[in-house]
């Protein structure tokens, strides 16, 4: 790893730089949210030659190597020119670029990748790498969507499934401190079965009711460790629960969710619901794993 030096820390946030389009876009959000966090930016590029040696010359290496180099050293210029006070670090690894990012980010880091890189199938939505990422998350992970320069919406979204997700309530919480905007707690219960359906479901007023007590619970709990921050509970019922967080998005100037994996599906933080906000979310989303920094205490 080719580098400046500097000891971890427990708030740096780290962005993938390849030069393309979504990546610039991820490099300005994250210098932006490193800036509200007084932290340093950590900017890394994975010139993958390690796994592509055998199939390159060393002069291709040398200058696959100059050209990351070069890449990150305009990238830091230009955001040293917009913020000038941020400590930003530049990294170039030999590996792939999922792998430096997680090195990078160490223990506590936030990830931060656009919602695609250079190459690819433009079917794919996420990038190939965004995706290995966001799968195999252990400390936060922001994709992000739409424009450069958004329209703020003045608020924090944080999708509520049940009280395991307090970590998600408290990421998004400090999200919104940063920004000085409301939080938005939002529950959305499945509505897609018929009415048939549901009337044949045992204890379904018993549903309701305990969905009303854990997003009371989580939007207390909140207040209690928050206490300078405007917090709103929502709940909501959707025939399709991506979909209603999706169109939440449209009104949020970040959208934070819990990390839960659907069995056998594509690793262990990202299931059906995750993938999809991923893939069509009109903010940045910021995936908080589960198992992680935040969840089972308040510090």
């Amino acid at each position: 790893m080719d580098g400046t030096p500097a000891r971890p820390g427990p708030s740096r946030v780290v962005v993938g730089v390849d030069g393309s389009p979504p990546a610039r876009t991820a490099v300005t959000w994250a210098a932006a949210e490193a800036a509200l966090r007084g932290s340093t930016l950590f900017l890394v590029h994975g010139a993958d030659t390690d796994t592509q040696a055998p199939f390159l010359s060393r002069a291709e290496i040398v200058r696959s190597r100059q050209e990351g180099r070069e890449l990150l050293d305009r990238t830091a210029e230009a955001i040293t020119a917009r913020h000038p006070e941020l400590t930003v670090v530049t990294e170039l690894t030999d590996g792939r670029a999922a792998d430096g990012l997680r090195g990078a980010a160490a223990l506590t880091g936030t990830i931060v990748v656009g919602h695609r890189g250079l190459g690819g199938f433009p079917s794919l939505l996420l990038g190939s790498v965004g995706l290995q990422v966001a799968a195999g998350a252990t400390t936060p992970v922001v994709v992000v969507r739409g424009t450069a320069e958004p329209v703020e919406a003045g608020v924090v979204l944080a999708a509520v499934r049940d009280e395991a997700d307090v970590g998600c309530a408290r990421a998004g919480a400090r999200e919104a401190l940063l920004r000085k905007v409301p939080l938005r707690l939002l529950h959305i219960r499945s509505a897609g079965l018929s009415a048939r359906s549901r009337a044949a479901l045992p204890h379904g007023d018993d549903e309701i009711a305990r969905d009303h007590v854990v997003l009371s619970s989580l939007s207390e709990r909140v207040r209690e460790e928050f206490p300078g921050l405007t917090v709103h509970a929502d709940g909501q019922k959707g025939r399709s629960v991506p979909g209603a967080l999706v169109d939440a998005s449209h009104h949020a100037d970040l959208l934070v969710v819990g990390g839960r994996r659907s069995p056998g599906y594509l690793g262990p933080t990202l299931g059906r619901t995750t993938l999809s906000l991923l893939q069509h979310a009109h903010c940045p989303v910021e995936l908080i794993p589960r198992q992680g920094p935040g969840h089972g205490s308040t510090s």
